[in-house]
């Protein structure tokens, strides 16, 4: 049932009356495709349309539904991103692995959507052993300050949602036509632990996937994976060695094919993992090697311009507070690949 509240103090029947009038059609959380075929893997785009009674939006948390699993979101430029793993009830194969447990929320926290503006919110996940026809619900919790809304409302024994006042977003299973290929990982979102054309590494000094020199710091091993279409996020990896005597630090990384190219770092708590960006760059002492791998220090490629494919390059130039810049080329492998 949608609930609108304060924390520590009761909403008036005024404001109540306000927001559970946003309830109307389209004005509630839904999917932006609201099918997905069996056994397939897919972007599930969430549309949160409006704040809360005029508040802007800082958190939205989504549960995610047993059938819909091998689930990754795709992070936000100025979000927090948590995801709750747990056990799934069954066990799914995952190209020959068999998995009984992954992530059964996501949460994006600390943001800041106004009420005036639309966004969206995507996770990638697979729909696996269910039988179409089969609606999955998301319910969504919409928090804006100290203010909750929850889209959670399912319609009985699977009917007509469309009497309720705050459903929760709905992806209707539909029978797949080839089972036989899909991508399960999110380029460079490894959550367990892009199409440019061959020439996009042209006039970088080195060729992809070699090694680079700057100052006392030595670069290697960069590589991408491959992304789904339309997927606007990415991510890049590295090692970097200083071989030097004097600390460094990575401060920050551009790209041509990429709006916005960001520092993370992912780690994983009691079931919970965390993504937070680093703003101040990456230390790399002296004598020491750090390593930018998937479900650890990564790139977060931001607004893409398009996807990475399987067999291109990505060039990024890499700034450094000591030894400068220097421009490496990733190669793109596949979404299993590293």
């Amino acid at each position: 049932m949608k609930t609108i509240k304060t924390f520590g103090k009761t909403l008036g029947l005024a404001a109540l009356l306000s927001a559970t009038a946003f309830a109307g059609a389209e004005a509630h959380v839904t999917f932006l495709d609201r099918e997905a075929k069996l056994e397939s893997t897919i972007l599930a785009t969430l549309q949160v349309p409006h704040g809360c009674d005029g508040k802007a939006t800082t958190e939205v948390r989504v549960k995610l539904p047993e059938g819909f699993v091998f689930a990754k979101p795709q992070p936000k430029a100025g979000w927090e991103l948590e995801v709750i793993k747990g056990d799934y009830h069954k066990t799914y194969d995952n190209h020959g692995d068999k998995v009984n447990k992954g992530a059964i929320e996501v949460r994006w926290k600390n943001g800041n959507l106004s009420d005036d503006f639309y966004d969206t919110f995507v996770i990638q996940g697979k729909v696996s052993g269910v039988e179409a026809g089969t609606s999955l619900a998301f319910p969504v919790t919409q928090m804006c300050g100290d203010m909750v809304t929850a889209w959670d409302q399912v319609a009985k024994g699977g009917g007509d949602a469309h009497g309720l006042k705050s459903p929760a977003p709905l992806l209707k299973v539909v029978a797949g036509e080839d089972h036989g290929h899909d991508h399960d990982d999110m380029a460079g979102m490894d959550m367990s632990g892009m199409n440019m054309s061959g020439t996009a590494g042209m006039g970088a000094a080195t060729p992809a996937g070699e090694t680079v020199k700057v100052g006392d710091l030595e670069i290697s091993g960069g590589f991408a994976k491959a992304m789904l279409p339309g997927q606007p996020v990415g991510g890049g990896f590295f090692t970097v060695k200083n071989n030097g005597k004097t600390d460094d630090r990575l401060l920050s990384v551009t790209s041509p094919v990429s709006g916005d190219v960001q520092i993370h770092e992912m780690e994983t708590k009691d079931n919970v993992m965390r993504m937070r960006q680093l703003k101040d760059g990456i230390a790399i002492a002296a004598g020491e090697t750090i390593k930018l791998e998937p479900g650890n220090l990564h790139l977060m490629f931001q607004k893409v311009k398009t996807p990475f494919k399987q067999g291109d390059t990505v060039p990024v130039t890499l700034t450094f507070e000591k030894a400068g810049k220097v421009d490496l080329v990733l190669q793109v492998l596949s979404a299993q690949g590293k």
